[in-house]
């Protein structure tokens, strides 16, 4: 097997470990240890490499960490930022724009339930947990692009604009842009994590 294949099997694997098997291990699992693996899914360079929609397993993979993390008493804030800082992004508006949406879409997945060991065990393997509680009960929940990729495909795989959402409510979604999707358009832009050109194609969408 080439080293190309081996490198994402070696991930995921890595991801297996820290979900399920080391909160079993007699040593504790810290949250330098678990920023590491976390690192790894959010490399802006991998990042920018991947195809069409290609972070969206890695947002479901970094949920089931974070989760998985704040089960062994870790806090998933202090994970994500020390995460951030290990991509160099430490005390960056970018940095804290990523950091808030990897903790965010934990929250999310807490809040509609999708958090029990078969919802775990799906995200870390980059598959769709299903939604347990509340209105969309049965459904299972997607990445949502906030900023949507036909509007600012710059946008596709950056964390900072993608968050969890029913799935039914994100086809319903469209491409719309409204009040939020500016807002958080502008704050991207002045991340440096959307071009001018890309401000004024969304701009040009709102009605």
């Amino acid at each position: 097997m080439s080293s190309i294949l081996c490198m994402p099997l070696l991930r995921n694997i890595l991801i297996l470990l820290v979900c399920f098997l080391m909160p079993c291990c007699g040593n504790p699992v810290t949250t330098k240890d678990t920023a590491s693996i976390l690192q790894s899914l959010i490399d802006p360079a991998k990042l920018a490499s991947l195809g069409e929609r290609g972070a969206n397993s890695r947002v479901q993979k970094a949920v089931a960490i974070l989760w998985t993390a704040k089960q062994n008493g870790q806090d998933p804030a202090k994970v994500a930022g020390r995460a951030v800082e290990l991509i160099g992004w430490a005390r960056t508006a970018k940095g804290k724009m990523t950091a808030d949406a990897l903790t965010r879409n934990l929250v999310i997945a807490e809040r509609l339930g999708a958090v029990t060991p078969a919802d775990i065990e799906a995200m870390s393997r980059g598959r769709s947990p299903t939604i347990r509680k509340g209105p969309y009960e049965g459904d299972i929940i997607s990445v949502d692009h906030i900023v949507p990729r036909a509007v600012a495909p710059e946008l596709d795989n950056v964390i900072a604009n993608l968050e969890f959402m029913p799935l039914k409510l994100n086809q319903s979604k469209n491409d719309r842009i409204g009040d939020r999707q500016v807002s958080v358009a502008n704050a991207l832009r002045d991340a440096g994590l959307l071009s001018d050109e890309g401000l004024k194609r969304v701009l040009a969408q709102k009605p």
